[in-house]
């Protein structure tokens, strides 16, 4: 065994994907190393890079030989909920995943919550508002699950 510390999971990809945002500018493997400071042997760069695209988190384009990668998604914010819609995605209860991600919310995170829903239902039209109102009715009566509220 060795006495090298193992980095947390998931700490290389988010340095890569920082060195991709930081760019704006699609980079190839040998472009993120430097970037990071040079650290990092290039294949090790490459296999954090395609394990990124392999998930859609980054898409990749030729670039002479090699491929050159941009972020798909545009930050830290939007990947955090493109993996919650991911987890969201993968059940069958997805008003019981709602329920139980609601009722652990804090206070603040609760009303900042409910202020994004209102400016999105502000921002629906009419007929849209009462189509999805009567799609979340239908695929609660479906399911048989209680509609994800919290008491005030």
């Amino acid at each position: 065994m060795t006495d090298i510390a193992r980095r947390p999971a998931g700490e290389l990809e988010a340095a890569v994907l920082a060195a991709l945002w930081a760019a704006h500018a699609p980079l190839t493997p040998p472009q993120v190393q430097q970037s990071l400071g040079g650290t990092l042997a290039r294949t090790t760069v490459a296999t954090i890079l395609a394990r990124l695209h392999d998930k859609g988190t980054v898409v990749r384009s030729r670039s002479g030989r090699a491929y050159a990668y941009t972020p798909a998604v545009e930050d830290e914010a939007a990947l955090a909920a493109r993996r919650m819609h991911s987890e969201l995605e993968k059940g069958d209860d997805r008003n019981g995943v709602l329920a139980r991600f609601v009722s652990r919310l804090s206070p603040d995170d609760e009303r900042v919550l409910r202020l994004l829903l209102a400016q999105t239902d502000a921002s629906r039209t009419p007929a849209s508002t009462a189509s999805t109102a009567s799609t979340r009715n239908t695929a609660s009566t479906r399911k048989g699950s209680p509609e994800p509220r919290r008491p005030r």
